[in-house]
């Protein structure tokens, strides 16, 4: 029997690694999906999820936005 653990998508993949990109392209996607769904602005939503430090959804904005 193989006791290793199979590692996710996520652990595998360079591109999904620690990617501020990565990031960024989820919470535009979830936003965006959630905008259609709920009639909200995109930007309405994003704000809604970007959470403290430390989250997943952890994103640098540019200042003045």
């Amino acid at each position: 029997m193989n006791s290793m653990r199979k590692k996710s998508l996520f652990e595998t993949n360079r591109h999904l690694k620690g990617s501020a990109k990565y990031r960024i392209s989820l919470l535009t996607n979830v936003s965006s999906s959630t905008a259609i769904e709920t009639g909200d602005k995109v930007q309405s939503v994003a704000k809604k999820i970007t959470v403290p430090k430390g989250s997943m959804f952890q994103v640098s904005r540019p200042k003045g936005k």
